[in-house]
């Protein structure tokens, strides 16, 4: 393949570049772009005892500060300045055609709002403004277990509310031709109820009858769906829930918490809806462990394995 993957840093104070060395080191037939600074990544690598590999090119960006000035574990307005701007430039050249995929290292969004970004939730929103759509999909693949979310960064009082047709409907479009392409076949949902019960026919709240089911049934266009189907018992293996390509989840944790019991190390943070592929590691910046040479890249290889399979 002539384009490389493009791979961004994160947050150079956490354990962003250990594991983005460690995870390109595992491919050496492939060719990868890392957007960061590059003496500060270099730096974090050196300190954390992990050999940069050789199949790697450097887009290199500035820096607000010195290198030797970066604290590990601790958020810092340089490094989220940093992170901010290794995303948008990755995402530019994904545009443009330049890398043929986009695989981000996790950053913290309390350093990107120390550098003054504070309408960026994170990276899915952050992708989707850069190519011009209000919304992306935020999805979580790992062997077994594909997890679609309809709400992301939000307060959980506000979640009834952002509950609409609208935004049912385009993650269920988005999940439905994103797993139809990889299964090679109409695909089958199943989809998470908001309230306990799926709400217990109204006794618990009425968003199942009044906004998730008529999507649903509207959405049957694009794919076999069941639901709303209890969300605390649903995605139990014993119940069946082998019978479905993909979940979608009403909200951040109702989806996160299963998928990461089930698949911590092996989980794929997928940006469903944009014109290139991106994926990340399903996991945070883990400050405790940065610059120590100690956290896992099993994550980050699912993420580049993941980014390799969608853009053959």
């Amino acid at each position: 393949m002539s384009k490389p993957l493009a791979v961004t840093g994160g947050d150079c104070a956490g354990i962003g570049p250990e594991i983005a060395a460690r995870a390109m080191a595992a491919f050496p037939e492939e060719s990868f772009r890392v957007y960061t600074h590059r003496a500060l990544f270099e730096r974090a690598c050196a300190v954390a005892r992990v050999p940069l590999p050789d199949n790697i090119e450097w887009h290199d960006l500035p820096l607000t500060c010195a290198p030797e000035a970066i604290r590990p574990g601790v958020n810092q307005a340089a490094t989220g300045a940093l992170a901010y701007d290794s995303v948008t430039a990755a995402g530019r050249d994904a545009l443009a055609g330049h890398v043929r995929g986009l695989v981000t290292a996790p950053f913290s969004k309390a350093a990107l709002h120390l550098a003054g970004h504070t309408d960026v939730p994170g990276h899915t929103e952050l992708l989707a403004r850069l190519c011009g759509r209000e919304e992306a999909t935020m999805a979580f693949f790992a062997p077994g277990l594909t997890v679609s979310l309809v709400t992301i960064h939000c307060a959980l009082r506000d979640v009834p509310a952002l509950i609409t047709r609208e935004r049912l409907l385009r993650v269920l479009r988005d999940t439905a031709h994103a797993v139809g392409r990889l299964v090679g076949r109409r695909p089958k949902i199943g989809v998470l109820a908001l309230n306990p019960h799926a709400g217990e026919e109204g006794a618990f709240g009425d968003e199942e009858a009044r906004v998730i089911r008529p999507a649903l049934q509207e959405a049957a266009a694009w794919a076999d769906i069941e639901g709303p189907l209890v969300p605390d018992t649903a995605l139990i293996p014993a119940n069946g829930a082998g019978r479905f390509d993909a979940f979608v989840a009403m909200y951040h944790d109702q989806g996160l918490i299963p998928f990461k019991l089930a698949a911590f190390d092996q989980g794929v943070n997928v940006t469903l809806g944009l014109p290139f592929v991106r994926t990340s590691p399903d996991h945070g910046t883990a400050f405790g462990l940065a610059w120590q040479g100690v956290a896992s890249a099993a994550s980050m290889e699912a993420a580049i394995r993941k980014a390799r399979e969608l853009t053959r």
